[in-house]
């Protein structure tokens, strides 16, 4: 586990426990020493990771993120303007550097988003969904740590 999920963990632990100045803390603790802003609200699931230590990730305080998923750096996970949800992400996740994921929308399971993509609709499981706005370019029923074995 990187420091800037063990710094969510610990923050996400306070804030159940209703401390949640506490987990305010620990979250500016995250976007000083890590440049990340992953705050100890939003719910994140098991064996999340974040690459390059989550340099430049940003994740909404409401969002909603699976178990195993994977998160390059640079991405920005968040509300659209007028919505008022955040993004719903599912299990075995793999969202590529640089892309945006914003509005009332659910990311399926066993997804992978490429790199400096736009996704503001929902993407269904299975697929992998590339480009701005993103779009489906193939089916993919396995995790994403499995596609390049197959290849």
């Amino acid at each position: 586990m990187n420091p800037p999920v063990l710094l969510y963990r610990v923050a996400n632990l306070f804030y159940r426990y209703k401390l949640k100045p506490v987990s305010g803390i620990i979250s500016w603790l995250n976007r000083l020493f890590f440049s990340t802003w992953i705050p100890g609200s939003a719910n994140i699931g098991s064996n999340f990771k974040l690459g390059y230590w989550g340099l430049g990730v940003v994740i909404h305080s409401n969002a909603c993120i699976g178990n195993n998923c994977t998160i390059a750096q640079n991405v920005t996970i968040g509300r659209n303007f007028r919505d008022i949800k955040v993004p719903v992400i599912g299990d075995n996740v793999y969202i590529g550097a640089g892309t945006v994921v914003f509005g009332e929308i659910f990311i399926g399971d066993n997804v992978i988003i490429g790199a400096n993509s736009v996704v503001n609709t929902d993407i269904p499981s299975g697929v992998i969904a590339v480009g701005n706005p993103a779009k489906i370019i193939k089916k993919n029923n396995m995790p994403y740590w499995e596609y390049d074995k197959v290849q």
